[in-house]
């Protein structure tokens, strides 16, 4: 993970209010995604995820929409976007996510009881949208969550902790000073 790890230190950081918050191709779309840190990215996803037997992969908009194309194109997997906007499909299930910066409600659409599905996100970092995507799946839609991972993950507590979810990182950070700080190289099993 060389070009994620050097990526993130060369990060800027901005401040959302009390949040200190560093912008990244993979978190925010800027600056450009280079295609070799999409494939290296993906490559260690495939390694680290349960894999066998996912139905479907499921991303929140916007930012986990490219890793998980990515992923869907390599693996075969189909790909499921929970959206911002409300579409009153059959079967539609809105949940309310909140971050640390932010707070807005989502729809899950083309996920079914029963569905295996592998839930992907660019960084968990307060954990209200992976808990409130997690929650919904599990108790609202009853489908099987397989595997859960996020490829940063901004070390500290988060809404997951004393949850029974486990989510696998691919690279474990926080921000000190105006820095970002690698925590842990190999992430979360």
């Amino acid at each position: 993970m060389d070009q994620l790890r050097q990526s993130l230190l060369d990060a800027p950081i901005i401040e959302k209010g009390e949040y200190q918050y560093f912008v990244h191709p993979i978190s925010d779309g800027v600056p450009m995604l280079e295609p070799e840190l999409l494939r290296e990215i993906v490559i260690r996803i495939i390694r680290k995820a349960e894999l066998e037997n996912v139905d479907k992969i499921v991303t929140p908009a916007a930012m986990g929409i490219h890793i998980s194309t990515a992923l869907s194109l390599m693996t075969d997997i189909p790909l499921v976007v929970i959206r911002k906007r409300q579409y009153g499909l059959d079967g539609e299930v809105p949940l309310f996510q909140e971050t640390g910066y932010s707070e807005s409600e989502m729809y899950i659409n083309d996920v079914e009881e029963g569905d295996r599905v592998l839930v992907l996100d660019d960084v968990l970092s307060t954990g209200g949208t992976m808990k409130a995507i997690l929650d919904a799946l599990t108790d609202e839609v009853g489908a099987d969550v397989v595997d859960v991972v996020a490829v940063i993950k901004k070390a500290g507590e988060n809404e997951l902790d004393d949850t029974d979810y486990n989510v696998k990182t691919l690279i474990n950070v926080t921000v000190e000073d105006g820095e970002v700080v690698v925590v842990d190289a190999q992430g979360d099993e």
